[in-house]
């Protein structure tokens, strides 16, 4: 018969009681069913160590970022991502100087692998319909890609996805049905003002020739990261930082957008004013279709869209196509007509927004309220292990065994 009655099992111990293992003797009243608490540890069984516990508050009271957790503790914009928990103002500041040195050096070891294998005639360097200077300029460019994560790992003590999206991560899914629209605006734009220029310029098409193959294989293979790395500059880490460095959150996405265009435009050399305002008002619509998606992805394809069909099309025609300068007139119209477009894009993009679901504020958690950080478990109380009369109860998981 079972202590704990006729054909009944025995109870459980009480909560917070100890067990003893199968070593532990007992030497008291006669078993009544009840639990006893022997006077000593059973020989053979030690208790084991509590968990150790979560990092603490680091200086100054600032909760530490447990791994796995989102480093806001509010939700933030993409400019805003830089201000995180442990945001100051000079870490902006690191990164960029950061960058500057690193991609020097890099866009140098680049450029000069290039000549010294004879790829790229000196002679040839302004011609970007070669495919060696084409190759050699979309390298020198693409790494700045993973210059920028280091940027935001060295300076900001965050992970390189920050860089991307304020989901922390490149949202691949966004691509494909984000380059349909880019296509249908923007690709059909270049086609347009290509054929535009040619008909002001009384003909001109002198391609394609021999080379034209190697130079669309440079373009489908290297162009769209060459987008990706300029986007990842202008519309990410510059103006992450001009936005950072704003008080107001719609002033500072202004300020970045008119000061990256700006940036943006002056880098490609434009050779007159037209040419200018068209790249400006370019920058401006990455910088609109990256406050609308939360990330880079739309930029990205805007840009890649655009570089693509502009080379693959010019080295199709042949380089006098290239090389040519509409006139003021001709240019007037060209740039007119790329605006539209852009501005079909971002139009596109806005009235997709629900359909693409793309997150616009990143994940936070408040550890000012919440705080995670302190410690979860509770040493147990220093009291000898329970047996319990009629055979030895299974072990305690807060004991481990050992030796023999």
């Amino acid at each position: 018969m079972m202590p704990g009655g006729a054909g009944q099992p025995a109870p459980p111990p009480p909560p917070g009681e100890l067990q003893a293992g199968p070593e532990g003797g007992y030497a008291g009243p006669p078993p009544t069913g009840r639990w006893y608490a022997p006077p000593q540890v059973p020989r053979g069984w030690v208790q084991a160590a509590p968990p150790p516990p979560p990092p603490a508050p680091a200086a100054g009271g600032r909760p530490v970022t447990p791994p796995g957790m989102p480093p806001f503790d509010v939700p933030r914009t993409y400019l805003q991502l830089m201000l995180a928990r442990d945001w100051a103002w000079w870490r902006p500041l690191l990164g960029l100087l950061l960058f500057t040195v690193l991609y020097l050096v890099a866009a140098v070891v680049v450029t000069l692998a290039v000549l010294v294998t004879g790829v790229v005639p000196v002679a040839n360097l302004l011609d970007l319909t070669d495919p060696g200077v084409l190759l050699m300029t979309n390298l020198s460019l693409i790494v700045a890609i993973p210059i920028v994560w280091a940027c935001w790992a060295v300076a900001h003590g965050l992970r390189p996805g920050w860089a991307s999206s304020v989901t922390g991560r490149l949202r691949w899914r966004l691509l494909w049905p984000l380059t349909w629209r880019a296509l249908a605006t923007l690709g059909v734009g270049v086609v347009l003002t290509i054929g535009i220029s040619v008909v002001a310029d009384g003909g001109g098409i002198t391609g394609p020739d021999s080379s034209y193959v190697w130079l669309l294989l440079v373009v489908l293979l290297t162009t769209p990261l060459q987008s990706a790395a300029e986007e990842y500059v202008f519309r990410g880490y510059l103006s992450q930082t001009i936005a950072g460095w704003v008080r107001t959150e719609r002033a500072g996405a202004v300020v970045a957008a008119v000061l990256t265009a700006a940036l943006f435009s002056a880098a490609h050399a434009p050779p007159d004013v037209l040419t200018f305002l068209d790249r400006f008002v370019f920058g401006l619509a990455a910088s609109a279709v990256t406050w609308l998606t939360g990330g880079l992805e739309a930029a990205i394809v805007l840009h890649a869209v655009n570089n693509v069909v502009v080379f693959t099309v010019a080295g199709l025609l042949g380089d006098g196509v290239a090389s040519s300068v509409p006139p003021a007139g001709v240019g007037l119209l060209i740039t007119l007509l790329d605006v539209l477009v852009m501005g079909a894009y971002v139009w596109l993009v806005a009235r997709a927004r629900q359909t693409l679901a793309a997150a616009t504020l990143s994940p936070a958690v408040d550890l000012r309220r919440v705080p995670v950080w302190a410690p979860s478990w509770v040493p147990a109380p220093p009291l000898p292990p329970a047996v319990r009369v009629g055979g030895p109860p299974p072990p305690d998981p807060r004991w481990s065994r050992h030796g023999g």
